[in-house]
């Protein structure tokens, strides 16, 4: 540092030491890639306890900046034996903690220094690593294209090679193929001028011969010159059988026409070398075979004719496929409707009995067949004899609502299902076995009680064995337990009656017993056929005897099966569970069902994946009488559908095709339009004025969306009806949301709930979603929504008339009437209306009433008034007044 820069204080001299370090890094990446990174280190500034911040030390033997030593300068290092208080030099000396950092600082540079080195050297190692590897692969590269270069070169060569050589034989094959051409071409030169020499000498001999001919017969000529000329004149081939018709005409022609050669035709070589036999030409040899093609066709087409065939028609046919089946042209089917009178096109399509027609005019024999016939042979035939077994009896518990029905099945089964029905009441049918104490099993039915259930009731009775008819001892017989006997009698089943609460006060079995001979129920008590038991399935008491009149009534009936066949059975109830999908209680009737047979319920169909029994337990098969919940279907059923399995599924699919397009039918019927005027007018004065209540219906299982639809549909009168727009099994979904709002329907859930997308889109559209799991309670409220949309009735109450007596000037422009009131009171807050004649010419309010000169609110009988109405003023003597008010009443339905 040179003079003028130095900064002096205080006779001390004041040095810029660096207090920044800097140094390079060398990071490294993959790949060999590498980058140098500048670091700096700044040093920490120490502060002595004079307040002067310490400097670093400096090496040995270095003089301080500006040249010599100055008074208050670097000093040497300060003796052992230094004491402040001597007087010493104020020189300032590197203290020992300076000299160390100063060390350490070397040291580190020294060791950065040859990090920094052994990172170079092994960069520039692996660059020549690289670099080496580089090159080796590029001679590799360059070797391996040389050799396709030189192999693309050698096979380029081959291919010339190839080339010339297959053009040499080539050139060789033509040259020989010429020159024997030529030496053929010359053969046939030699052949052909060895055929005109000979034809040549031919012809002066025939010529010869026809002179001779024409020489006349009386000229002095013997007959035997005449047969030495003939005998000159005939052909020497010894092969001749039939001559040459030819010649003999040109010899008939010669005589006739005394030697005239006109007719002779030109030259051939068969005259010329005395083959006399004429040859068939191409043309004709073509017409004979074509005769011959033509009458063996003719010939096959009068034998198919002659054959008669079975011609299946179905309920509808098209010209061209009727024509194909009975091998005839569509043409000739269409000339025998002409026949018939019918005028038809080739794709036109004719009922059977067209059909069979046409067919019975060609001979054939028609079997008729209708769309219906897919079904056949899915229900077998009766089973043998012998290869019947017995099986369990299905018993059907029925009964009035609140009866016990099921707290009897419990008691027989030991179980507790009634704890989780909803109100306590039965809304679906349950399908169990039992066991009895002698091992034998017996198959139980639970059918609801409710009013609404009478469709379940009635699939119940028509699959069972036998019905146990449970009446209260307490509440007698009831109109669900009419209903259930009614049921019984039409499916011909025998009933047992099971007299139940025993145990309550003021049981009285007897009063049952004489209730139900009204409906021809005689017990054995009255010397009936009909057995009876007195039960209580809260206490437990009579169920042994009921258990023996059920063993009892199924071995006199003779229950027997065949489980050695396919499977067949009916759907007693169908639900779509969230997690299985759709799942349908079966009742198997006859035959075993397995898991993995493929099978059709109704309109649907499936293969079995699971069965699940009463109690939850999987099972591989099950027997007659035996219900499971069978999983695998690839809808939900409908329950009291018919069940059976199949072979195929070819033929599962076919069935149900049939059935579905059957109930689109139905279904497109029901909303066609009517045909005639009659039923046009009927359905108008039908819907005249009348309301429509929508809703859309989701329930937990098949059985309860149908008894809500029949309650529902019962639920309007003549003013309003509900209208059950969509019900089906399963929870509520984005479509049901979308449908209601487009329809504005109420959706209700019954035992289900909405999914997070069907929540959020009923909140956003405004949609009400109502949830039920006991039917009283959805019929009640869907009455009471329908009674709330056509709003309150409304009742008419005359309070007073009066005779208006007077119409006079009131006013610039109003007219007041003058009245006597005759019946009742006239007041000023009530409606009027006044009549002319008994026709109503005014409806409206009163706006003024005076007795006198002062306004008043009420004017009683026998007095007079005055009053105004609102904008009316055609009023005038002898009209009446009539003053009525509206009394609101509330609907029920």
């Amino acid at each position: 540092m040179s003079d003028d820069k130095k900064l002096t204080l205080s006779g001390k001299t004041l040095g810029v030491s660096k207090g920044v370090e800097t140094g390079q890094v060398r990071q490294n990446f993959s790949q060999g890639r590498g980058k140098a990174v500048v670091v700096e280190r700044k040093k920490k500034r120490v502060l002595t306890k004079g307040g002067a911040p310490e400097q670093p030390a400096k090496p040995a033997g270095q003089k301080p900046a500006g040249g010599g030593q100055k008074p208050g300068g670097n000093k040497p290092r300060k003796p052992r034996g230094y004491s402040p208080k001597k007087p010493q030099n104020d020189g300032r000396v590197l203290s020992s903690t300076e000299q160390e950092a100063r060390v350490r600082a070397l040291e580190m540079a020294k060791k950065r220094a040859e990090e920094q080195a052994k990172e170079k050297a092994a960069i520039e190692a692996r660059r020549a690593v690289e670099e080496a590897e580089r090159k080796k692969r590029e001679a590799a590269e360059k070797a391996t294209r040389d050799a396709e270069t030189a192999a693309a070169e050698k096979a380029a060569a081959d291919a010339k090679k190839k080339a010339e050589a297959a053009a040499a034989e080539k050139a060789a094959a033509e040259a020989e193929k010429k020159k024997a051409d030529n030496a053929a071409a010359k053969e046939k030169a030699a052949v052909d001028a060895k055929k005109k020499a000979s034809l040549a000498a031919r012809a002066v001999q025939l010529k010869k011969a026809n002179e001779a001919r024409q020489t006349p017969a009386a000229g002095g000529a013997t007959d035997a010159n005449k047969e030495d000329t003939r005998r000159a004149a005939k052909p020497k081939r010894k092969d001749v059988k039939k001559g040459n018709n030819q010649n003999d005409r040109n010899q008939r022609g010669a005589r006739g026409r005394g030697g005239d050669d006109r007719r002779k035709g030109r030259l051939t070589i068969s005259s010329a070398t005395g083959d006399s036999e004429r040859q068939r030409s191409l043309a004709s040899y073509k017409r004979a075979q074509a005769k011959k093609r033509a009458a063996e066709m003719g010939g096959r087409q009068q034998q198919q004719e002659r054959q008669s065939r079975e011609i299946t028609i179905p309920e509808g046919i098209t010209v061209q496929e009727l024509a194909q089946r009975m091998a005839e042209k569509g043409v000739a089917v269409i000339k025998v409707l002409m026949g018939l009178g019918i005028m038809a096109t080739i794709n036109e399509v004719l009922d059977q009995d067209t059909a069979q027609l046409v067919v019975e005019e060609f001979g054939h024999t028609a079997k008729r067949v209708s769309e219906a016939d897919v079904e056949i042979g899915l229900f077998g035939e009766e089973d043998k004899d012998e290869d019947l077994i017995s099986r369990a009896p299905i018993v059907t518990v029925m009964g009035h609502v609140d009866h016990g029905k099921t707290s009897l099945l419990d008691a027989l089964r030991k179980a507790n299902v009634v704890s989780g029905e909803a109100g306590g009441i039965t809304q679906h049918i349950g399908a169990y076995q039992v066991k009895t104490d002698g091992g034998d099993l017996l198959t139980f039915l639970d059918t609801p009680g409710h009013a609404a259930f009478t469709e379940m009731r009635a699939r119940g009775a028509s699959v069972t064995d036998i019905v146990i008819l449970v009446v209260a001892a307490d509440d007698s017989v009831m109109p669900q337990t009419i209903e259930a006997i009614n049921h019984s009698k039409a499916a011909g089943v025998p009933m047992i009656v099971a007299i139940n609460k025993m145990d309550r006060e003021g049981a009285n079995p007897d009063k049952v017993r004489q209730e139900l001979l009204q409906y021809e129920v005689v017990t054995e008590s009255f010397s009936g056929d009909t057995q009876e038991v007195e039960v209580s399935a809260l206490k437990g008491t009579g169920l042994d005897k009921l258990k023996e009149a059920i063993a009892l009534q199924a071995e006199i009936l003779e229950l027997k099966a065949n489980p050695n066949r396919a499977a067949e059975g009916v759907v007693v109830e169908a639900k779509l569970d969230k997690g299985r999908g759709p799942v349908a209680t079966v009742l198997v009737q006859r035959g075993t069902l397995k898991v993995g047979d493929i099978f059709v319920a109704g309109a649907e169909w499936g293969k079995v994946r699971a069965l699940i029994n009463d109690k939850g337990q999987q099972v591989k098969e099950a027997g007659p009488s035996q219900p499971v919940e069978v999983l695998g279907s690839n809808a939900t059923p409908g329950a009291g559908d018919d069940f059976a399995v199949v072979d195929s599924e070819a033929r599962a699919r076919e069935i149900t095709e049939y059935r579905q397009d059957q109930q689109r039918k139905k279904r497109q019927a029901a909303l066609a339009a009517p045909k005639t005027l009659e039923s046009i007018f009927t359905q108008l004065k039908e819907s005249d004025g009348k309301q429509v209540f929508d809703v859309v219906v989701k329930g937990d299982v098949q059985g309860s969306v149908e008894a809500i639809q029949q309650s529902l549909v019962k639920a309007g009168n003549d003013e309003i009806e509900c209208r059950v727009i969509h019900g089906a099994v399963g929870g509520i979904t984005e479509t049901d949301i979308g449908l209601a709002q487009a329809s504005n329907a109420l959706v209700i859930g019954f035992n289900v709930r909405p999914s997070t997308q069907a929540r959020k889109q009923a909140e956003e559209d405004g949609i009400t979603i109502k949830y039920y799991n006991i039917i009283y309670d959805l019929i009640d409220d869907v009455k009471a929504a329908m009674a709330g949309q056509l709003g309150p009735e409304y009742k008419e109450n005359v309070v007073g008339r009066a005779n208006i007596q007077e119409a006079f000037q009131a006013g610039k422009a109003g007219k007041a009437a003058g009245c006597m009131v005759t019946e009742g009171n006239i007041r000023n807050d009530l409606k009027a209306r006044i009549l002319r004649d008994d026709v109503i010419i005014y409806e409206g309010q009163i706006e003024n009433l005076r007795r006198f000169k002062d306004d008043v609110k009420k004017v009683e009988s026998g007095q007079e008034c005055g009053l105004t109405f609102e904008n009316y003023h055609d009023f005038k003597a002898g009209d009446v007044l009539e003053v009525y008010e509206l009394e609101e009443i509330a609907r029920i339905l």
